[in-house]
């Protein structure tokens, strides 16, 4: 955690506006189980997901969505397109 944190914070893509610098990381993705997808994490910190744009691994959130099913987890707060629309920098290339 500290490592991703760190890292984060001082390099990475920030697609979402955060009060901070945090950053995505997509070569640490697969390895944080998703965690590096940190800017959304600061733009939406209560999301139980931070892969949001395609292509973006996020094991732990498929974890938390087995335990939903499994009836682990509730009240999961999701992402939805509106939330992460408005926190975008700019829009997407894809969205034209």
């Amino acid at each position: 955690t500290w490592s991703i944190n760190s890292i984060c914070h001082a390099v990475g893509k920030r697609p979402f506006k955060s009060r901070d610098r945090s950053g995505n990381v997509w070569w640490l993705a697969v390895l944080s189980c998703g965690e590096s997808w940190h800017n959304l994490h600061h733009a939406d910190p209560t999301s139980a997901r931070h892969g949001v744009m395609r292509g973006q691994i996020d094991s732990s959130a498929r974890l938390i969505r087995w335990f939903e099913k499994l009836g682990w987890a509730y009240d999961v707060r999701w992402p939805d397109a509106a939330r992460i629309d408005s926190r975008r920098t700019s829009v997407p290339a894809d969205a034209a």
